[in-house]
């Protein structure tokens, strides 16, 4: 099966106050970070859409090798980051199995939880989500089969695929230990340091 990778890094982290993308974690940018553990867990495209700060996040991350994307209403929210990312996708490849939606703020992902996001999402031929299970519930990393592409496309505003997230009948749930460690805030950040 092959799945392409959407990473969302357009939103402008208002609550944080800086970009989120440039923040140091480890020695490494998050985007930065994102970008090479996907690169690990070989998926077969990468596509980064950029919103707030593109051109200051496009000038410090090296960013050669994916398609980039401007999400020129990333204000609007998720949706349309999701939406221009698919796009995106779907040109790179029409024939793609699977996106995989992920963030650049999950500072405890590992390419062996992706690694087992593919393989749950391949052992189900690709018919159903596969989805990080963390803090009780289900979330992004996430890959959405190209079944669903048409529900993505539907999505509007800040909520994400939440819906299809919560429909057990088809996601398959692979546990994230220390999912739910983000950087929204300032005091998130100070904890993650």
């Amino acid at each position: 099966m092959k799945v392409g990778a959407i990473i969302l890094a357009a939103g402008a982290s208002r609550r944080l106050g800086r970009a989120k993308q440039l923040i140091s974690y480890e020695g490494e940018m998050l985007l930065t970070r994102v970008l090479r553990l996907v690169r690990e867990a070989c998926l077969a495209h990468t596509v980064v859409v950029l919103g707030a700060e593109r051109e200051a996040i496009a000038a410090a991350v090296d960013l050669s090798g994916v398609r980039v994307v401007r999400n020129e209403d990333w204000v609007r929210g998720i949706a349309g980051s999701i939406h221009a990312g698919l796009r995106a996708l779907e040109e790179v490849d029409a024939d793609v199995d699977g996106a995989l939606i992920l963030t650049c703020d999950q500072p405890r992902l590992s390419v062996s939880h992706l690694r087992a996001l593919v393989a749950a999402f391949d052992a189900r031929g690709g018919r159903d989500i596969a989805a990080s299970e963390y803090a009780g519930g289900v979330g992004v990393p996430a890959i959405f089969p190209r079944c669903m592409f048409a529900e993505l496309y539907a999505l509007s505003g800040d909520k994400g695929a939440r819906v299809q997230l919560k429909d057990a009948r088809v996601v398959m749930r692979v546990d994230f230990p220390g999912g739910e460690v983000d950087v929204d805030t300032p005091e998130d950040l100070e904890a993650l340091e």
